[in-house]
């Protein structure tokens, strides 16, 4: 699927910085930060155009925020779990690459009456496959 397709079947206007943002998050193989989309991104966008498609790309489930500490937050393509459930990601602590653990499922919780759900965020810390190869 190409990112103006992503576009449409969400009914979203179609602008080159949505199409960008789309096209380096599908195109990754893990999460990227804000900074290494901007960095792989074609033109020159003002920090508001950039920030504004951001929004709008989470708030419509194109992309999920990935908040691993304080300081790392990275974004991946889409939300291929059900609605009822989250999934877990994976932080590499040698090379800082996170990676959506789309097998490992985060059922949600039944809280005390009176609460709301807003979500659940599972990052999983070690090494990564290709850090721990010899």
């Amino acid at each position: 699927m190409k990112a103006y397709e992503v576009l449409v079947n969400h009914g979203l206007k179609r602008t080159s910085c949505r199409e960008g943002i789309i096209s380096v998050v599908m195109s990754s193989n893990q999460a990227l930060s804000e900074e290494e989309i901007r960095s792989k991104l074609p033109g020159n966008y003002d920090r508001t155009t950039f920030y504004r498609s951001f929004k709008t790309l989470e708030e419509n489930k194109i992309i999920h925020k990935i908040v691993v500490d304080n300081l790392l937050v990275k974004y991946a393509f889409g939300n291929p779990v059900p609605a009822d459930s989250e999934h877990a990601h994976f932080f590499c602590v040698d090379c800082n690459t996170v990676q959506c653990l789309d097998s490992v499922h985060i059922d949600k919780p039944q809280l005390p009456e009176g609460y709301a759900y807003a979500g659940t965020d599972m990052i999983i810390k070690g090494v990564c496959n290709k850090c721990k190869a010899p």
